[in-house]
């Protein structure tokens, strides 16, 4: 059982973290500061330092676990030996989308905060090395479906039109006021068409290149 400091302890940082996550989802990561966080917290900017050592470290603690949430579901659908590599593709996509309208006031924080490039082999930040490791997950998603080697150069080409269209659904939804299992009832089959044709197209894509 813990003692009084130690829940206290425990208060604080809960506070601190959403506050945190408060301020960045209000005005951006990059436009907060550590005194402002403390100030929303109700606790001092030397306090704040005992729990984070910086902004970079409050990040990784708000994003970190729900990052590696739907990390372990796009895994288990990729795993899956009873799905078509097609279904896969849309089971990944989906669980990513559902995340990202789950997470609407935290999402651009969670993909873009000090964000690296999505092809850079080694980062710096944990938090960037988990973002590149979603993306290679639906890279190798889609790769299954085309006909296209892992070590093909057009595959990280193909992968950033897909993740940028998965944005773009995502952004279009982002201040809708309807419920995730509403707008993923309402629209599913929208986006796995919007997924038929990106794949459609990479094919004819492929083909077109092999016949030159």
């Amino acid at each position: 059982m813990m003692n009084k400091q130690e829940i206290r302890a425990k208060e604080t940082k809960k506070s601190i973290l959403s506050a945190a996550g408060k301020l960045f989802s209000e005005r951006g990561y990059d436009a907060v500061s550590m005194r402002e966080i403390a100030k929303e917290a109700k606790c001092s900017h030397t306090t704040i330092y005992i729990y984070f050592t910086n902004k970079e470290a409050l990040l990784y603690q708000l994003a970190m676990p729900s990052l590696l949430g739907l990390k372990e579901k796009m895994e288990n659908a990729i795993h899956h030996k009873d799905l078509s590599p097609e279904k896969k593709l849309q089971t990944v996509s989906h669980e990513f989308i559902r995340f990202c309208l789950m997470n609407r006031t935290m999402y651009k924080v969670f993909f873009n905060a000090k964000a690296s490039r999505v092809d850079e082999e080694n980062p710096d930040l944990e938090i960037n090395k988990l973002r590149i490791g979603l993306f290679n997950l639906l890279s190798l998603a889609l790769q299954e479906c085309l006909p296209i080697s892992s070590s093909d150069d057009r595959l990280l080409g193909y992968s950033r039109i897909y993740f940028f269209t998965l944005h773009g659904i995502v952004g279009t939804y982002h201040s809708s006021e309807e419920s995730v299992e509403s707008l993923m009832e309402r629209l599913g089959t929208t986006f796995d068409d919007a997924i038929d044709v990106l794949l459609l197209g990479f094919k004819k894509k492929i083909k077109g290149s092999e016949g030159n």
